[in-house]
């Protein structure tokens, strides 16, 4: 194990005791491939399950994984128009499960995210039985002020970029609390407390996952 294997897993411990004091269930997985494992073991088989946007749902390989079982599967990418789009998305509210990554974490167990439509921060607020998390370490902050910061300044502005919004930010990479019509800093979300406790579960992942 390399000293950041070890570091990782060192302070994931910590983060997941602080976890669990806040009704959060929460593992660690030192790679991909078992973070996908845990994934697929929490979700049993047929299972309604939905997702919002995460290149860390993706880069794990749990989308496809989910295609290759027996799930019942709510995914926006099969829509054809943006009505079939808003209907997944009040669907998922319904959902077993819901999957999704966060812009950061605390490393006393709080979970920060940003969003746009804010499809994504609503069902983890309320809707779905379940909610997963899978987080690389690479997301973890020292405080709460810190983890708005990078959910602003960092995985607003990759997403910007990604998502080819006309954004200050996918300009300058730097936050400037805009008002655009692009903007997908619409709803900024701190989680210190899952109710009902273990409805939240989260999968820390000791590689870099996501923005």
């Amino acid at each position: 194990m390399t000293p950041r294997e070890e570091y990782n897993k060192l302070i994931a411990k910590k983060v997941i005791k602080e976890m669990e004091t806040r009704g959060i269930e929460a593992f660690y997985c030192q790679s991909k491939k078992e973070a996908l494992e845990k994934a697929l073991e929490l979700i049993p088989e047929k299972s309604t399950v939905a997702w919002g946007g995460s290149e860390s749902i993706k880069e794990l390989g749990l989308i496809s994984a989910l295609y290759d079982g027996n799930y019942n599967l709510l995914d926006r990418a099969k829509a054809e128009n943006q009505d079939e789009i808003d209907e997944i998305y009040r669907k998922a509210f319904f959902s077993d499960f819901y999957l999704m990554s966060t812009n950061a974490f605390t490393i006393d167990g709080k979970l920060v995210n940003i969003d746009g439509t804010g499809n994504r921060v609503a069902a983890m607020i309320y809707g779905p039985k379940n909610v997963i998390v899978a987080a690389g370490m690479n997301k973890l902050e020292m405080d709460e002020e810190s983890a708005v910061s990078r959910a602003h300044n960092k995985a607003a502005a990759i997403n910007a970029l990604r998502l080819d919004k006309k954004t200050p930010c996918g300009k300058t990479g730097i936050c400037n609390d805009c008002k655009s019509d692009d903007c997908i800093c619409c709803q900024v979300v701190v989680t210190r407390k899952s109710k009902p406790k273990g409805r939240i579960k989260v999968i820390l992942v000791g590689e870099e996952l996501g923005y």
